[in-house]
């Protein structure tokens, strides 16, 4: 029987764009995450495992906590509840260089009954004064009770380490969950589709990136060629976002398909051939089947 290791589950929570996503690709060492400064990046509760001789953690990234307008919003609050329960550590994560408030003071409330070690972690430190990341800390710290604090910077890497030895030695003894070489438990289309939704958000106008859902219609692999045939297509709900999505020409389509491509040929460790289409399918965000269907939130 194996040797027993520190192993468990560790729950990333906070408002959007607090840098969960950027703090997990940091901690396992390559992109299972998506990020960008759109709120509601992460649609999916995602899964990415840190696997060591001496430990097993599994962290899940969360969709960010905000009040929801609509379907949407309210699938991905639901989800990242549901991320925190049966969890071993539950860490809130504050960002640095915003004023600690009610959204904050929300997330939190949803700790207050989770029978586990919660740990404080204020992000972006490397973007915020000495003196703005300790009147963070002095406010963040106010909004429960904490087992553990810590300051880090994802993007830099300062005290990436120091995070995870922290967590690591609240874990209980046990077996590991997933094999060794597994990164994350997202099925490769999910994961596609996202890397794919990544440089939608990135690329178009700030009224375009809420409203697109992406799905993988077809995947086949040709082993003889070493490549990856994909065909996708990104919905929108109005025809003036499918323009934007398209471009003059098609040439923000092909400039969002050329930055995926790049992404998912390391992903896949083979060459990619992408096919992406638009289509549009109206209000989607309001119909609970309909984002379901995309797979986000508990759809996942």
């Amino acid at each position: 029987m194996p040797d027993a290791v520190r192993s468990g589950f560790v729950a990333l929570i906070g408002r959007p764009n607090a840098g969960k996503s950027t703090l997990v690709n940091a901690i396992v060492g390559e992109k299972v995450a998506i990020t960008s400064d759109t709120p509601q990046t992460t649609r999916h509760r995602l899964r990415a495992i840190l696997d060591r001789d001496d430990a097993q953690v599994v962290f899940v990234d969360t969709p960010g906590m905000h009040k929801p307008k609509d379907a949407l919003g309210e699938e991905l609050n639901r989800s990242a509840l549901l991320g925190v329960s049966d969890v071993d550590v539950a860490c809130l994560l504050v960002d640095a260089t915003k004023p600690v408030g009610r959204g904050d003071e929300w997330v939190a409330e949803q700790l207050s009954s989770r029978r586990c070690t919660r740990v404080l972690v204020l992000t972006k430190a490397d973007i915020a004064t000495p003196e703005k990341v300790a009147a963070q800390l002095a406010a963040a710290s106010k909004l429960a009770d904490f087992d553990e604090t810590v300051v880090l910077s994802a993007v830099e890497g300062f005290n990436v380490d120091g995070f995870v030895e922290t967590v690591i030695r609240h874990l209980p003894e046990g077996p590991r969950y997933f094999p060794r070489d597994m990164r994350t438990d997202q099925p490769v289309e999910v994961m596609i589709a996202e890397f794919i939704r990544e440089k939608a958000l990135r690329l178009t106008f700030d009224e375009v990136p809420h409203a697109v859902g992406v799905v993988v219609d077809d995947l086949k692999w040709d082993d003889a060629a070493n490549l990856a045939r994909i065909w996708a297509v990104l919905y929108v709900e109005r025809d003036s976002q499918k323009g934007i999505l398209i471009g003059s020409g098609g040439e923000m389509i092909k400039r969002i398909g050329t930055e995926a491509r790049e992404d998912l040929e390391i992903l896949l460790g083979r060459r990619v051939f992408l096919d992406l289409r638009v289509k549009l399918k109206k209000d989607w965000r309001r119909d609970a089947s309909q984002i379901r269907r995309f797979g986000y939130g508990e759809g996942a």
